[in-house]
């Protein structure tokens, strides 16, 4: 059995992250690459027009840390929110920009990371939004399927 690129499982926040996951900073929009400097900024989204595939939702994106990981290249990545608004997180802050957040509709997509001779197999998360958080976010990244 073949899996197609970009397949993306679900999975839950307690097997990804089991000691949980630490926000750093705020979640900003994810702005799509332009060559000219002077273009208006434009927010990508989960499409890829070349395969008719994704959500269609506005990409935004977080730094985030695994307390869990033992490698100190892997614990801190960034976090891909699909939603149409920006997910706020209602946790207060551990220390000053930080705070532990307990992610919906988490999905994982794996893929090859790293480089030359030292590749490995790692994944790109992407959730729905943040547990707790009452900005008008909902879990529509499960519920959704790629065209």
């Amino acid at each position: 059995m073949a899996f197609k690129r970009g397949t993306r499982f679900p999975v839950s926040h307690a097997e990804a992250f089991p000691k949980g996951l630490i926000l750093q900073g705020q979640i900003e929009p994810l702005i799509k690459y332009n060559p000219d400097r002077n273009a208006v900024p434009e927010q990508r989204r989960d499409y890829d027009p070349k395969t008719n595939e994704g959500t269609q939702l506005l990409m935004w994106r977080a730094t985030v840390t695994d307390p869990d990981e033992t490698k100190s290249k892997r614990a801190s990545f960034d976090m891909i929110f699909l939603a149409d608004v920006v997910p706020v997180p209602s946790t207060p802050e551990v220390l000053p920009g930080m705070r532990q957040i307990e992610l919906d509709g988490l999905v994982a997509e794996p893929k090859v990371m790293g480089q030359g001779e030292f590749k490995y197999l790692g994944y790109q998360f992407y959730a729905g939004g943040i547990k707790g958080d009452n900005s008008g976010v909902r879990n529509v990244t499960a519920e959704r399927k790629a065209a």
